[in-house]
């Protein structure tokens, strides 16, 4: 079987595409599935360089999201026959996640456990369905379940290229909101406002903040004027404390991860003064999946994908990633 393989943690050279990984065996509990897309994740490249106080059972196949068809069912699994097509939440929830604690979906074949099946409708594509988990699972909790964005509300988000990004200017749009869109390319820029941004902002060029004080005037703490609504930030680092300043009293900081880190320097004074609220959204389920397909079939939403890629090609793809030069998603065809 063909795989994307990490043996030792390291750097991207430490990947292998190999021809001869052994097939999974269908077990009780579980179904085989034949992959026909997989995605990538910055959690990947974590993943692939190693993370403190997380030990991956190394050697294993990389890839946390993967749609494909059942190709075989074991004991006790009722419910589906082969030949279903199905995406997978990738949380296993006895073991952890797949691409880290099991093997993932950078193969031709991967054993499933039965409960992370999510039938995919008619009209979803395979690369549709496995561009959504971890990126716009992760964006469609934090904005509709928790229910944090609203028909005419100024919602700024941070690192807007990316996978959750998109996920998120596309979500955001969709509920009504005026969307301010930070990347770091005029490419990307142009990109964003294409998908629907209604301002895209260089973020290596201009202080976000101040842009956004100077735009809609400076957040007041007697009345409700001036800054935005709401400011997606799930890079944490250096752009915490300027998000604290530029958001409307009462308004929201949405938090679902620190990819530039996650101790940043903080001033409480923002927090009580402007009655801000902090608002953390972790992982996805079931629900959030299967309302994301409908969404597609109904071609209400179109995932944005970058790239998509056959298996032998797919240590390039992660590159991608690595270095964000992809607006959206890298798909991977096994």
């Amino acid at each position: 079987m063909r795989a994307l393989v990490l043996r030792r943690h390291g750097s991207l050279d430490d990947l292998d595409y190999v021809t001869d990984h052994p097939r999974p065996a269908v077990t009780a509990g579980h179904v085989v599935i034949r992959v026909r897309a997989s995605s990538f994740n910055y959690h990947d490249v974590f993943t692939v360089r190693g993370m403190p106080g997380i030990k991956v059972p190394l050697p294993v196949v990389i890839g946390l999201d993967m749609a494909g068809e059942i190709a075989e069912i074991g004991p006790g699994v009722t419910g589906w026959s082969v030949g279903d097509r199905v995406l997978v939440n990738p949380v296993n929830r006895k073991l952890g996640l797949m691409g880290e604690m099991l093997d993932g979906g950078m193969a031709e074949y991967c054993r499933v456990a039965a409960d992370q099946l999510v039938a995919m409708p008619a009209g979803v594509t395979f690369e549709q369905a496995a561009a959504l988990p971890v990126a716009y699972g992760t964006a469609h909790r934090m904005l509709i379940t928790h229910d944090t964005v609203k028909a005419g509300e100024r919602v700024l988000i941070l690192g807007a290229s990316g996978g959750v990004g998109t996920g998120c200017v596309i979500l955001a749009k969709m509920l009504g909101a005026e969307v301010i869109a930070c990347a770091s390319s005029d490419a990307k820029l142009k990109r964003l406002q294409e998908m629907g941004a209604d301002e895209a902002i260089d973020y290596t060029k201009v202080d976000f903040s101040k842009w956004a004080i100077e735009r809609y005037g400076k957040p007041q703490r007697r009345t409700y004027e001036g800054g935005v609504d709401v400011v997606i930030n799930f890079t944490g680092g250096d752009t915490w404390a300027p998000s604290l300043k530029c958001v409307k009293r009462g308004g929201k900081i949405l938090v679902c991860g620190a990819t530039a880190g996650h101790d940043p320097k903080e001033d409480l004074r923002y927090i009580w003064s402007f009655e801000l609220k902090i608002i953390g959204s972790n992982s996805f389920y079931d629900d959030n999946l299967a309302a994301l397909m409908e969404l597609i079939a109904q071609k209400k939403l179109a995932p944005v994908i970058d790239t998509v890629l056959p298996l032998d090609e797919a240590r390039e793809g992660l590159r991608l990633i690595q270095d964000r030069e992809v607006i959206g998603k890298v798909v991977v065809t096994p």
